[in-house]
């Protein structure tokens, strides 16, 4: 732990710190400029030469994603050690595939490549919405997808809820909430959805099973929100007495907060993988700091 150097890109400074906390390491804080035409300077306080360098970014911006590349090449120039890459939330990352003739660049790849162009010695990644960007380079970066069931399964258990089924929004999701299912000791279903345009579905029925007991609907992330709203008024209409919502990444984008606080949904349950979101009386949010602490000490484990 003497010879770690924990940083980050500005937006996940935050969960940065936690993770410090939990590593019982102190958190180095980059020196940050901006000049007048706009330009960006990066210093690092002290020489990462000869040390393990570990640096958490999420890149939900284009902004954020830059200055992770510019970390681990800075870390490169610098001559670390070893340059490891935490990322808890992956920018683009349902943009992994495209439709024929579309001529749609694949930005979850392409942009996932730079990431590994730029020479870390090691990337995680936190609940990927395909793994498919795991194979994205060519062999020479060491790859682990954090999966986040113990800590979702915690958060659950720590809300209290009674007579709970879960239930994915669609197909594509069901065998992650089974495996929740299969861990809580309780019952799962899937939603029947079809998605129509970029940022629109319709979400068609839900099975019986979810008749008279409390409904837990789970995904990867929460971006407009539509398609889990639309979920549990189904979950209503099939006879749920009361809808909560999990999910890890908490993107909430265009108004989706208050989509949520107009609906009937009881509470949001996330992580702090999207940088800004903070617990309030809807949003419940724990964090990815114990995680991101394990497999850092795992990492160093096998050094």
């Amino acid at each position: 732990m003497n010879n770690l150097m924990l940083v980050s890109n500005r937006a996940s400074e935050p969960l940065a710190l936690l993770v410090a906390q939990a590593l019982n390491i102190p958190f180095t804080e980059m020196i940050r400029r901006t000049f007048a035409d706009g330009e960006q300077y990066h210093a690092f306080p002290c020489d990462p030469g000869g040390r393990d360098l570990v640096i958490i970014g999420a890149t939900h911006s284009d902004a954020s994603h830059q200055e992770l590349l510019d970390l681990i090449q800075g870390g490169r120039y610098s001559n670390a050690r070893t340059v490891n890459v935490l990322i808890p939330y992956l920018g683009h990352s349902t943009m992994e595939r495209v439709k024929p003739d579309s001529n749609e660049i694949p930005k979850g790849i392409t942009r996932t490549r730079q990431i590994f162009r730029a020479r870390p010695d090691f990337v995680a990644f936190v609940d990927l919405h395909s793994e498919a960007v795991l194979h994205a380079h060519g062999g020479e970066v060491s790859t682990c997808h954090l999966w986040t069931d113990e800590l979702a399964v915690a958060q659950i258990r720590a809300s209290n809820l009674r007579d709970y089924v879960l239930v994915s929004p669609d197909y594509g999701f069901s065998k992650r909430v089974a495996r929740l299912a299969s861990l809580l000791g309780c019952a799962h279903t899937a939603a029947d959805k079809d998605r129509y345009d970029t940022d629109k579905t319709i979400v068609g029925q839900v099975s019986s099973v979810v008749r008279g007991r409390t409904v837990v609907i789970c995904d990867d992330m929460i971006r407009t929100g539509g398609s889990i709203i639309q979920t549990a008024e189904r979950c209503f209409e099939a006879g749920a007495c009361d809808v909560h919502v999990m999910a890890t990444h908490l993107v909430l984008a265009g108004g989706a907060q208050t989509r949520f606080e107009q609906s009937p949904i009881r509470t949001v349950i996330g992580s702090d993988s999207y940088p800004g979101r903070e617990g309030n009386e809807l949003l419940q949010v724990y964090s990815l700091a114990p995680l991101l602490a394990e497999v850092v000490r795992s990492r160093l484990r096998r050094r």
